[in-house]
């Protein structure tokens, strides 16, 4: 996989792995160091919330915790009084095994994740039971030094049913002073069976503050906190693609078109077509769908008496009350939202021309608003 980029990497950002400082999650955090200092470590965990909000970041910060100081079994010390009960995660960067986790060769970590095809070109879709089954290896050998061994699976809901049904066996009967961290982002894509045998930590969307100091972490400029936040759900990951493809300004776009309904402004809704969906630009054509997604469902609520509490961009809020300005008009956008997401996705399965599907969705928009 030398060549692919890494599964659980956003693109642009550094991975979890190297990503010291957690935002936003005090309370998940200190139910783990709760754990600790009650010797009431769960042999498994599954840490669930939206994506890109900071799930990998606690695993990896957990993990790397467990290795670098992995607690004691009862019984006299034999150097003195044990230590007090931690009340933090943090591990220093050059700690050797902050390092040897950075560099993934650390022997007490294993990293379950989607692996290349057979032909090595690309990514699978996947994680197949070929990947959990490598943890026979690892579990085979014993834990140096007394330490524990430490399994990341990010994210547990891309497991098909033979690599679900494999961890399951694992689960039913963990090895000794072993951990397994389960990322999900639907995890009710899971086994009940795996969800039944997991401590869950359940973590919430970022505020504004968090998400402009962890972007901030990340090396990112960000201009206008409060707009990011509201546009990408407070998801890390997805702040940084609406950084990197010029996002508030794309979505201030669609909002722009979408004001001139019922009287769509065809020319200027075929320009923003071509440009996002011309060759290169697949990331930004993605993005462009998914913000014509987002407003549909910011109008919808709307409508329906839930308008949102801060304007992601000037304007807004004037734009979706006219869009939706009854109950009745609010039911026909969501509608047109989810055979909006429909049309995507068979869209994108048969190849359609994205300049088409794109104005096919800006006219439906329209006939909706022309609606009495």
């Amino acid at each position: 996989m030398n060549d692919l980029p890494e599964p659980d990497r956003v693109e642009g950002a550094p991975h979890p792995r190297e990503t010291t400082a957690l935002f936003g999650h005090a309370r998940a955090e200190a139910d783990i160091l709760r754990a600790i200092a009650d010797k009431r470590l769960h042999h498994a965990w599954l840490i669930t919330g939206p994506r890109g909000v900071g799930k990998a970041t606690l695993a990896w910060r957990f993990a790397r915790y467990l290795i670098a100081t992995p607690p004691q079994e009862d019984g006299p010390s034999l150097f003195g009084d044990p230590p007090p009960p931690p009340d933090t995660l943090d591990i220093a960067p050059d700690h050797p095994a902050a390092r040897r986790i950075a560099a993934l060769s650390d022997p007490g970590l294993m990293l379950i994740r989607r692996g290349a095809s057979d032909d090595g070109k690309r990514l699978k879709s996947q994680i197949t039971v070929d990947e959990v089954r490598k943890l026979n290896a690892f579990f085979g050998l014993s834990a140096s030094d007394g330490g524990m061994r430490v399994v990341i699976v990010d994210s547990a809901d891309e497991m098909n049913v033979s690599a679900a049904n494999a961890l399951l066996k694992l689960l039913e009967e963990p090895p000794k002073r072993t951990v397994l961290l389960l990322i999900a982002h639907q995890p009710s894509r899971l086994l009940p069976t795996i969800r039944s045998r997991c401590r869950e930590l359940r973590l919430s969307s970022l505020g504004p503050d968090d998400l402009a100091k962890a972007l901030a972490a990340a090396g990112a400029e960000v201009p206008d906190a409060a707009a990011l936040a509201e546009i990408s759900g407070g998801s890390v990951g997805r702040a940084l693609t609406l950084l990197n493809e010029d996002g508030v300004a794309l979505y201030g776009e669609i909002i722009d078109l979408l004001s001139d309904l019922p009287r769509l402004d065809r020319q200027k809704a075929l320009k923003l077509a071509e440009r996002v969906s011309a060759r290169g630009t697949t990331a930004r054509l993605d993005l462009t769908l998914d913000l014509i997604d987002l407003a549909l469902s910011r109008a919808a609520r709307t409508g329906s008496g839930l308008p949102p509490n801060v304007e992601a961009v000037p304007g807004e809020a004037e734009v979706l009350a006219k869009l939706a300005p009854t109950p009745a008009r609010a039911r026909a956008l969501a509608e047109l939202q989810q055979s909006a997401r429909a049309r995507i996705d068979h869209g994108r399965a048969v190849n359609v021309d994205p300049q088409s599907l794109l104005l096919d969705l800006f006219l439906a928009a329209n006939a909706v608003a022309a609606s009495a």
